[in-house]
């Protein structure tokens, strides 16, 4: 599958961003916890740096939980501070005022020596399309203050949001970045509904996450399917269309709704907790 989506108002969005960063003292960064990598935008190291930085493996919940430990450990080698959340059940929200203080303790002790009290933290919330932020701000906040929606690019225009005294929040729309260096990036993004299913070839991507599954996790389709692993992707679609009475007209297997199926299962943790990739894949590419 060939992957290149870029819509305008993202180049917006990141213009919008390097405007803002000099207001702010916090960069919080949401990627999701199945693809920490992948579910990243490499502009936001650049616009971000001398910055404090910290990262939240959002939808933890969905992803293998030694992984997340593993991933959290990966970022922290590279200095941003971590926390594992769920924002849609609030798993994790609790410790996030904690963390953001200890992350700009050096800007609140040069505040404390110029005399300046009480000032609060300044923060912008980022991510890519659909990885949570809205839901997230509304989790930390209580309250229902930004817009939420489970399509890309929901939030469209930039909101500030006071927590408490301590905490200003900045919400900035999902950006992501003009192409995709790397296909199996685009792969895995669709897997996880940032890219609009309506631009993509349904059964083409159940055709590829089946091919992740069986390679990755071994017999989970089997468990939740019941149905063949050792088959080619394909004919393991067919079945799963089969054993879930996927039909058009009758009779005919409908492969697109039985693709659809598997991708919702999948969207929604109902295969199991999956992580799409790994930090040593990532390590050692690292020093080049």
């Amino acid at each position: 599958m060939h992957f290149q989506w870029y819509p305008g108002h993202m180049t917006k969005a990141k213009r919008m961003m390097q405007e803002n960063i000099k207001l702010i003292d916090l960069v919080i960064e949401l990627v999701d916890a199945r693809l920490p990598v992948s579910s990243r935008n490499p502009d936001i190291d650049e616009l971000g740096k001398n910055k404090a930085r910290l990262i939240l493996l959002n939808k933890a919940d969905l992803a293998e939980e030694k992984w997340n430990d593993a991933w959290a450990e990966y970022f922290k080698k590279k200095g941003y501070s971590v926390v594992k959340v769920n924002s849609k059940r609030g798993g994790g929200i609790k410790s996030i005022q904690g963390v953001i203080q200890e992350a700009c303790k050096e800007k609140i002790e040069r505040d404390r020596k110029r005399g300046i009290l009480n000032r609060p933290v300044r923060a912008m919330v980022v991510g890519i399309p659909n990885v949570g932020k809205s839901t997230f701000i509304n989790a930390l906040a209580g309250k229902a203050c930004a817009k939420t929606g489970n399509k890309p690019g929901v939030t469209k225009g930039k909101q500030w949001i006071r927590l408490n005294k301590n905490v200003e929040l900045l919400d900035t729309p999902g950006i992501l970045w003009p192409k995709f260096e790397d296909q199996t990036v685009g792969l895995r993004l669709a897997f996880i509904g940032s890219i609009k299913d309506e631009i993509l070839n349904t059964e083409e991507l159940g055709g590829e996450l089946i091919r992740f599954l069986v390679q990755s996790y071994p017999g989970v389709l089997q468990e939740k399917y019941d149905v063949s692993e050792s088959q080619d992707i394909y004919a393991c679609l067919e079945e799963i269309a089969k054993n879930r009475h996927c039909l058009v007209r009758g009779s005919e297997l409908d492969m697109e709704k039985a693709a659809r199926l598997l991708l919702d299962d999948f969207r929604n943790g109902r295969i199991g907790r999956i992580t799409l990739e790994f930090p040593q894949d990532y390590e050692e590419t690292d020093g080049e």
